[in-house]
Parts: structure tokens; sequence; C-alpha cells
């Protein structure tokens, strides 16, 4: 689920979990830790090292990742935060890229391809008169020009990058050729050609033009859209080349800027959950927050039980459903399973287990054993 980063340094600041209250002194006390569910109390090792057990925890964190962090570094910081067993992210980021990175814990990673296949919003920023291999600022330069658009220029060409159209990934994609990933080729000197693949842009607009050297845009896609291909191309069309200097996500599926929690925020609650003033259970979205454009169907407990156990439901009587597709299962309003519902049946495809840490009360229902 998560696409290995080619950095391998973590290059924000993570709390060390590993240390216990025996040589902290300032430290919350080991019984106050799992009194608030802080993810650092485990079980003490022999010779009074703290181990620190891996724990069940499901629900969303929809990280605002600053520049510089790979999705693979944001993922395992996260996950150590949290103390997680199971963490994966929806949709790798390059590290210059900022803004929402929504990151499934424990049985959320069953919804991230529904959060995979939603749409998403950029903000970004192309700085014109030089193209780069990596269509970004990263990149070496490969072509410059001398000219400039104008806004009015840029605005007549926008209409032919709305709609589904054929975009080339760029060199330095995870694209893979022959079972290898067009970055790692693009860094042995190797010059792939990348077929053009159809996707879809829904919206697309000039939001400023800071200077004849910059201008700022707004987009909605698809999946697999690259903004970095986008502006390569506008460059090119324009006849004055460029690439993305900036570039922040603002939308992602059902989450938005709203649901975005800062690192350095996350890792404070993380600090207040130790004290006893809170629970990292704050932070969490819950599981079905990924399904919002799903149907729910609520079944009764007798039915839950054949489902937990994966057989098929009938269902029958005045009040059967009479649509058909994919929907969400729940029982006394908690989320139990994914199924297809189809000719009066109800045919469950992922069940799952919440048990452990979710989302705080108001959210879902806080610890579960």
């Amino acid at each position: 689920m998560t696409v290995t980063s080619p950095t391998d340094a973590v290059t924000a600041p993570i709390i060390d979990l590993s240390a216990g209250p025996e040589n902290k002194s300032d430290g919350p006390s080991l019984e106050r830790m799992r009194a608030t569910n802080d993810p650092r109390a485990g079980k003490p090792r022999h010779g009074g090292q703290q181990k620190r057990d891996r724990r069940d925890v499901h629900g969303w964190i929809v990280l605002d990742k600053p520049i510089g962090m790979t999705s693979t570094q944001a993922v395992a910081v996260v996950k150590r935060l949290f103390n997680a067993k199971r963490a994966g992210h929806a949709g790798t980021r390059d590290p210059l890229a900022s803004g929402g990175l929504p990151i499934a814990l424990g049985e959320a990673t069953k919804t991230v391809p529904f959060v995979m296949d939603g749409r998403k919003r950029y903000r970004f920023t192309v700085t014109w008169g030089e193209e780069r291999d990596t269509d970004d600022t990263e990149g070496r330069v490969t072509q410059t020009s001398e000219t400039r658009p104008t806004a009015d220029a840029i605005q007549a060409l926008l209409p032919r990058f709305i709609g589904l159209i054929e975009q080339i990934p760029p060199q330095y994609s995870a694209i893979k050729v022959q079972g290898e990933r067009a970055y790692d080729l693009a860094r042995d000197g190797e010059v792939v050609e990348l077929k053009p693949r159809p996707v879809e842009i829904h919206e697309l607009t000039l939001v400023e033009q800071q200077d004849n050297a910059r201008s700022v845009f707004e987009a909605e896609c698809g999946k697999g859209t690259y903004v970095r291909a986008l502006a390569r191309d506008i460059g090119r069309l324009l006849g004055c080349y460029g690439h993305i200097s900036a570039l922040r996500r603002t939308l992602v599926g059902p989450f938005d800027e709203q649901d975005m929690i800062p690192l350095a925020e996350l890792e404070a609650l993380c600090d207040r959950a130790a004290s006893g003033e809170g629970s990292l259970a704050d932070a969490l979205l819950p599981v079905e927050t990924a399904l919002d454009d799903i149907p729910a169907l609520a079944v009764t407990r007798a039915d839950a039980a054949r489902l937990h156990r994966g057989q098929a439901v009938l269902l029958r009587g005045r009040d059967a459903p009479h649509s058909s597709g994919t929907v969400y299962v729940t029982v006394a309003g908690r989320l139990l399973a994914l199924a297809e519902l189809g000719n009066g049946e109800l045919i469950p495809k992922r069940v799952f287990n919440l048990s452990g840490l979710t989302a705080s009360t108001g959210r879902n229902d806080n610890e579960r054993v």
C-alpha cells in the first residue's frame, strides 16, 4: 500500500517513545500513561527496559504533510506516535508537496481504495522560463525561454486542459516500466518513453498572477493526474516552459483542509495524552469517513452475526432495499462490513474488527475491547 520512497532519512521531528518513565524524571508514570490511553505505555522488559507493544488503532489521520517529508516517512512517524500495528497512506506525495496526506491506521487500511479513487484539489505555483527534468524545482534545467505569458494568454489556454485529456507522466514518477520505477530509471540516466494516459480534470483556474515569472493555479482532478505534468504541458503550449515551484493538496476524497492536522499539533496531542489531558483518539477520524460516498445499510444483530462469519444474508420483506452495488453495513450504529447488495442478497466482502483504539466519542466510541 505504501510506495517505497527513494529517501530514507526522516526529516521531521519524532517523539522518542522508547524512553520509559524510569529514565525520564519529569515524565508521566507508567500507570498514568496506561490510564489515559497513551500509546507509550507498554509492558516492562526484563531489566527495567520498557517494551513498546504495538496496539490496535483504527481510523484516519489526515496529516498536513510538511515540505521535505516523503509519504513513507510520514506513515512511519504517525505509526510510531500511535504505536500502531498497521498503517498505510492513500496516495504518494512528492517531498516538495505539502497538504493533505490521509494515513489509514488498522482496519481503515481496508478503505484506502475509496479515498484514492476520490477527487483531489491542489493549489500550485508555476515558475515560467525553465523546464526541468523532474518538472519541479528539484530537477535539472533542460529548456529555457525569455518569453513570459500574460494572464490573458494563460486563461485562453486553460479550457484545453479541462475534462478528459491525455497526459504523459513525468520522467520522475512512480510509474512502473518493465518492473522498475520510472524515477529509478531516470536517476540512472535512462530516458524512458512513457505512454500517455487518460486523466480527468474537473476544474482548472488561474487564481493569481504574482508577476510575469510566476502564476498560481487551483485544480480539481481525478485519480492518476500529475500536476507537475500539467505545469510542464501548459508551459510548452505557451512557448515559455514552466515547472512547479510550490504545490499543496487541499482536498483528497472526503478529506479537506478542516480535517488536516499538522505534525507538531499531533505530537503535542501525544504529549497531552501522556499527561492525562486527552487521548490520541481525539485526533482520529472514524474508519467509515472514507465511505461517505457509499450507501449505508443497517442490519439486525442476527444478520450481523452471519455477515461476521462471512455468510450471505437474504433481505426480504417490505423494508428490504431495492438498490444494488457496494454498501457499508452497520449494526447498532457501528461499522461492520463492506458488502455487495443485489437480488435481495447481501454478500460480505470485507469485515471490520474495530476492537482497540478508535475515534473519540462524538466521532465514534473510544476504546473497545
